[in-house]
């Protein structure tokens, strides 16, 4: 069974709001970066880098940061994890960082993307913006600066984002009851 929590215009609202606080925060994005988390964050980071270029009319430097081999468990997997593609052609040395990914569980994922993120130099600092998070079942004491939408769900509950850049028809994200 799986319920609708954001449907294709809600999504379209919240990605507007998201990219007006990081306006906020950011100003002119002058000192900024975008990162989003292979493999999902990245149709994430996608929307808000095309969003905040409207607004904007700047191009703000995006990348790709795959996280694989930082992962605690990766390897513990019954099979081998392929390495997803890092694209980072620009200097995060000394920048403001937003890593973005689709949706806050553990903990583990952004403690592995901060982990690969230095490989690449030291920011001035990190932000963390996802598009849900589900509110009690991290491992680790990490929060988002910037949220989406909150979500409550219980541990045999798990999240589904749909987005059009990942070949879905329409936007929408689901409850999914395991």
């Amino acid at each position: 069974m799986q319920k609708s929590i954001i449907d294709q215009n809600l999504l379209s609202i919240i990605v507007q709001r998201l990219c007006q606080q990081l306006i906020e925060n950011h100003e002119d994005f002058e000192y900024s970066v975008l990162l989003g988390i292979q493999p999902k964050g990245i149709f994430v980071a996608q929307r808000i880098a095309q969003e905040l270029q409207k607004i904007t009319q700047k191009e703000i430097p995006l990348g790709f940061l795959d996280i694989t081999f930082f992962r605690d468990d990766f390897r513990r997997r019954k099979k081998p994890l392929s390495a997803n593609t890092t694209k980072i052609d620009f200097l995060i040395e000394g920048k403001k960082v937003v890593l973005i990914d689709d949706v806050l569980y553990t903990g583990r994922t952004v403690r592995a993307a901060l982990d690969a993120m230095l490989a690449f130099g030291r920011p001035e600092s990190v932000d963390y913006l996802v598009l849900i998070d589900r509110k009690y079942t991290r491992n680790l004491p990490i929060e988002a600066n910037y949220v989406g939408k909150a979500v409550h769900t219980l541990e045999k509950q798990r999240v589904k984002v749909e987005l059009r850049e990942q070949g879905f028809e329409q936007d929408s994200v689901w409850l999914v009851e395991s």
